[in-house]
């Protein structure tokens, strides 16, 4: 259920009010979590913690290795965070600007290990 909140975008409300749902429709005896703290709680000692990674509009590159300190796209030249009138130039841009995509990675490698 955690891989399905990374892929669509859920908010961490929208999933434990998902959670309650669940919950109310099982029987009394479960062990569904009861929200997403619950849940992070169990995860992340795990070292199932989700990554954000900014992406380029264009599904080009992923900001990251490499790619993690450009503040806009090498193919297409467009700016890595939301800029309001072309105001933000390569000086002013930083890591707190909005991004203009992002995915969610969670990794499955450590789970394995």
């Amino acid at each position: 259920m955690i891989n399905l909140k990374a892929k669509y975008r859920w908010s961490d409300k929208s999933f434990t009010d998902l959670l309650k749902v669940l919950r109310k429709m099982l029987l009394k005896e479960n062990t569904l979590l009861k929200n997403n703290y619950e849940a992070k709680k169990i995860l992340c000692p795990m070292g199932m913690e989700n990554q954000k990674v900014n992406s380029c509009p264009n599904d080009c590159i992923l900001y990251k290795n490499e790619f993690e300190q450009l503040h806009k796209c090498p193919k297409y030249g467009i700016s890595r965070y939301k800029v309001k009138d072309d105001d933000c130039n390569d000086d002013k841009c930083t890591k707190k600007d909005p991004s203009t995509k992002a995915c969610w990675y969670l990794s499955i490698i450590p789970r394995f290990k």
